[in-house]
C-alpha cells in the first residue's frame, strides 16, 4: 500500500496481479505504516467506534485498523478514511478471497508512504 499514491499493489509470489485504487486516513487519521499480518478476517463487520458502519470483506492488520470495501468508490484515490485502508467492493472481495486461499500466515501487507 503505498499512501502517498493512493494505491495497493497485490503480489503473489513476487508477481504483480493488481494495482488498485484505495483510501487511505484523512488528516488526523493517518494509516499506520509498517509490514504486518492479517489478525483478523470477517465477511461483514459493523464499527462499533464509528456508528455501526459496515466494513465488508474486513482483513484486519493492526488493531482497529483494517483493509476492507467501500461504497464511497468515488473517494477511492485520495486519503478520506479514518485510518483504514478503503477498496472498491468488488477488488475487496478479491482480495478477501486470495488471503483466506493462502492464509494469514502466507500475507503481508506492507503501507507505505
Amino acid at each position: 500500500m503505498n499512501i502517498t499514491d493512493q494505491t495497493m499493489t497485490v503480489s503473489k509470489n513476487g508477481r504483480v496481479l493488481y494495482n488498485w485504487r484505495v483510501s487511505t486516513g484523512r488528516n488526523g487519521f493517518e494509516t499506520p505504516t509498517g509490514s504486518y499480518r492479517p489478525k483478523r478476517m470477517y465477511t461483514m463487520w459493523y464499527s462499533k467506534k464509528y456508528d455501526n458502519t459496515p466494513m465488508p470483506h474486513a482483513i484486519f492488520f493492526r488493531g482497529g485498523y483494517a483493509v476492507h470495501a467501500t461504497n464511497a468508490t468515488k473517494r477511492l484515490g485520495r486519503p478520506a478514511s479514518h485510518g483504514c485502508v478503503r477498496l472498491n467492493p468488488a477488488n475487496a472481495a478479491k482480495l478477501y478471497g486470495m488471503v483466506r486461499k493462502a492464509g494469514p500466515k502466507n500475507t503481508r501487507i506492507v503501507v507505505v508512504y
